[in-house]
This record gives C-alpha cells, structure tokens and sequence, in this order.
C-alpha cells in the first residue's frame, strides 16, 4: 500500500540530484614514467604541471614536481616507490604541497605530510596549508626585545634568546648539540611558547631519545613532533623543514608564541644536493647546486616577531648543523651563520675535558645580545662573559709556571668558579631566578667561600633553598624579570645563609693552656 508513495518521492529527490548536476567536461592531465630511481620519477606527458605540484602514481603513492624540462618533469616521490615502474600512469592533482594544521597536532608524532606515526587515530585538522609560505614583510616585523629562556645559564646570561630570533646551535658529530635544542624545548613547560622539534634525517633511536625526554621532563602537550628519519625517502627530508615551520606558524598568525627546532640543517642540504644530482641540476662549490643558500634562507626568513598590527605573536627559529672535522668555515656552516642571528659553537675540546654544555664563549654570539636578555639577569651577568674571557686567557699562561700576583690569582679563583656554575647536567633547566641568583653570587663573591668542589652541591640546592626562604623574591622575578635594589639585599643575604650551611666557616683554634 505504501510503496507507490515511496516510489514517487524517491523519483522526485532524483530528479533534483539529476537537474542540479552541472554537466561540464573532466580534464585530467596523465602522464607515464620515464625512469624511477633513488626516490625520483622521470615523467613524460606532463606539460601542464606546475612547479612544486603535487602528483599521484597509479599505485596511490604521492610526489611533487621538483624540475621542469622540455620533455619530462622531475617528481621527487613522497612515498616508498613501492611497485612503481616504467609506463605507469602519473596524474597532475593541480595543488602544491600542504600539510595540516592546528591544535589537533599538539601531542603527535607525525611525519611531513602530518600522517600519524605515533599510532593514535586521524588527525582532526583545522584546515590544510601549503609548506611554501612568504616570509612576514618588514613592515609587519616588531622588534625582538622578549627573551626565550632556554634554561641553559652559559646561554641565557652571554647569548640571550629573543622570540623571533634565528639562533643557530653548531658543532662536531655527538658534543651535545640536540641536548641544548631539547633542554629549551623542556624549559618552555612554565611558558606559553609552543615548541615544534623537526627531525631530519636522523637516526630513529636519536629521534626517539629525544622525544622520550620532552615527554618525560617538559610538556609534550604543547609539542609538535615532525619526524623524517634517516630511512625515509629524500622527498620526505626535504620538505620536513618547511612542513614544520607552515605548522608552527599557524599559532604565530593568532598572536601565540612557538619555537622550531630543525635537527639539523646539513642533512637537509645533504639531501638537496643528492635530489639536484638525481635530476642533473648543475652541481657547484662542494657538489651543492647553486640555489643551496636561498633554500636555507628563504626557510629561516619566515622566524620573525610580529608587529601587534599582524597579531604579536612570534615565531623562533633554532636550527642545528653539524660540523665536518671542527670546520667552522665550511660551505653550509657559513651560509647559515650568515643568514642566522648569532651562533651557539660547541668546542670538542670542553666536551671532552668534561664542561658540559660545551659552549665555546669566544667563537659563539647572538647579534641580539641584551635587548632580549631578563633585565634581572642583564644587570647581574654585566661583566661574567668578559671575566670569563680573561680567566680563560690567564689559564693558558699559568700553565708555564707559578702565580705569585694576589689579583691573578683572584681572577682565576672567580674563573673557576664560574666555569663550575655554567657547567649543567642534561634535563635540568634553571629558571630564570635560579640563573639570576647563581650569577649574583659568582659576582658578589658569596662562592668564594664555598670550596670548588661544592659548587655543583650549591647549584644543586638552589632552587629548594630559594623557594624556601625567598618566595616573594622568586615570583617577582619570574612576573617581572626584574629585581630592585631591595630584592637584590634580600636575595645576596639568602644566598649567603646557603654558602654558609654548605661551607660552615672553620671554628677558631685555641692553643694549650
């Protein structure tokens, strides 16, 4: 009885469907493969793909076009090549490279393209966006005037870190590079920056220690991890960088704060050069192809503080690249030294003798300097770099023989000292009042009662002791960054009751009666 009825209206909501299609032709642009080798697909057929395009083989995989030729396009493939050969189909999908975006992402492990590999479920993006993105323009630019604290006392008092600063960190194979990146990863668990670590072509195990460590000691919620580890394909490596910086910068665009880590830079130029030689791309200085410079800076140009016209917020770039045989003045070393704001150089030879992090303070500079540093430990730490340079100068001639001058040897008993304190173990970031209050009493003289060795005793219980009788003192400098003159009476008499428990002074002698 009621199927006429049915009938009639499903043939009604069909002929709406029908008279509401547009009927228009389909173009799809199908070219074949030409060779495959090594992560690189030769295509014919393509004529009008553009640059950076992404296409689709017939097996499902992903690439993107990377070169342009008269008769065929180099695809740099974004997936294992799987089953793919010569005269396989190869469609255009007429949109460039994008990755997802937004707070979804926080917490995950994902490669470039924004894939899980951390086995949780599908990420519920905001929105996609391409990883080719301008730099902000000088007109929507702000000064960098707002510190990063990375937690590390030799590098926030001597090379402070400014929110939309590009710092590079750079050194020999296996001196503690990383350790510097992920400690100021960790630090940013009490601040409101959002932290997104980049992996490239690293080992796994590499990539899972640090991981484990952000998870166990910082914030991994307000993390973003892109992997693209040594066993991926080049395509993958390469676009890494740029994948990671499109997602960090969709927090920059709403006022927010994150910071990029890229472990690390001479890969990925190791992995352009192997790309360029694949598709005969004129090889020069090192076998790198001449654009080597620009695909590096016009990455880095997009770390930047905006204006409050743009939003306020701030994007801080850390990349890490490894040095061949201490070679500072290598091809990619200087590049990115040039394009970076100042440099964190560790010396293979401290790392060696034990002065962790290995920060060599005469070679290392931030081009930002104190107008990001905490004005607490601006004025502290006034003169601690240049104190340090003479010790460390006075060292070197003390080996040829004995000091008899008093201030000679008062200058190389406050070096020691301070070497001591700028010694840190890994996972333990200072707060900011700890380094301002450990810089006070290196400068006030309060550690040169306490004997050399009890100096890592001293660091160690700082941050108790502070809590405990110094409250008020810690959450103004933390608030503010700031400490008056009051605050400074209060905080030298504190730090002297802890010298005093850790050193007690020598009970008097009495002679014989």
């Amino acid at each position: 009885m009621n199927a006429a009825p049915d009938l009639e209206a499903w043939l009604k909501d069909a002929k709406r469907r029908v008279g509401a299609t547009t009927l228009a032709p389909d173009v799809e642009r199908v070219g074949r493969v030409e060779a495959i080798a090594d992560g690189l697909a030769h295509v014919s057929g393509l004529d009008g793909v553009r640059l950076d395009e992404l296409v689709r083989f017939e097996g499902g995989q992903f690439g993107f076009a990377l070169t342009l030729d008269r008769d065929s396009v180099g695809c740099v493939l974004l997936d294992e090549p799987g089953k793919i050969a010569s005269g396989d189909l190869v469609r255009g999908i007429g949109e460039v490279v994008r990755v997802p975006v937004g707070p979804a992402l926080l917490g995950r492990v994902v490669d470039p393209l924004g894939r899980p590999l951390d086995g949780g479920g599908a990420i519920d993006a905001d929105h996609y966006a391409p990883i080719e993105r301008p730099a902000p323009s000088i007109i929507e630019r702000d000064f960098v005037s707002e510190p990063v604290q990375t937690g590390s006392l030799v590098v926030d008092s001597m090379f402070a870190l400014g929110r939309g600063q590009r710092e590079l960190i750079i050194g020999s194979r296996a001196i503690g590079k990383t350790a510097i990146a992920v400690d100021c990863i960790i630090n940013q668990k009490a601040s409101d920056i959002i932290c997104v670590y980049i992996a490239v072509g690293q080992k796994s195990s590499a990539v899972r220690r640090a991981i484990s460590a952000i998870r166990a000691h910082g914030a991994p919620g307000r993390c973003i991890f892109v992997v693209a580890s040594a066993s991926t394909v080049p395509g993958l490596q390469w676009v890494a960088p740029y994948a990671g910086f499109t997602m960090a910068e969709y927090f920059r665009d709403r006022g927010q704060h994150a910071l990029v880590v890229i472990d690390d830079m001479t890969k990925h130029a190791a992995t352009h050069r192997e790309i360029a030689l694949l598709t005969r791309q004129p090889p020069g200085r090192e076998a790198y192809p001449g654009d080597v410079f620009y695909i590096h800076a016009r990455l880095l140009e997009r770390a930047a503080k905006l204006s409050k016209a743009a939003g306020g917020g701030s994007l801080t770039a850390l990349p890490i690249a490894e040095l061949d045989a201490g070679n500072l003045s290598a091809y990619i070393p200087t590049n990115l030294i040039s394009i970076t704001d100042g440099q964190i150089v560790l010396n293979e030879r401290l790392f060696h003798e034990g002065h962790k992090p290995a920060v060599d303070v005469g070679t290392s500079v931030s081009r930002v300097g104190g107008k990001a540093q905490a004005p607490a430990l601006r004025k502290a730490a006034d003169t601690l770099r240049l104190d340090y340079a003479q010790f460390l100068e006075l060292e070197i001639f003390t080996r040829f023989g004995g000091v008899t001058d008093v201030q000679v040897k008062d200058k190389i008993n406050r070096g020691k000292r301070i070497r001591a304190c700028l010694s840190q173990l890994q996972y333990a970031p200072l707060r900011l009042a700890d380094q301002v209050a450990l810089v006070l009493a290196l400068q006030s003289g309060i550690l040169d009662r306490v004997p050399l060795e009890q100096i890592g005793a001293f660091r160690t219980a700082l941050p108790a002791w502070l809590d405990t009788n110094a409250r008020q003192i810690v959450e103004d400098i933390g608030r503010t960054g700031r400490l008056d003159d009051a605050g400074t009476g209060g905080l030298k008499t504190v730090l002297a009751g802890l010298a005093t428990h850790l050193a007690p002074p020598a009970a008097p002698k009495t002679g014989a009666a």
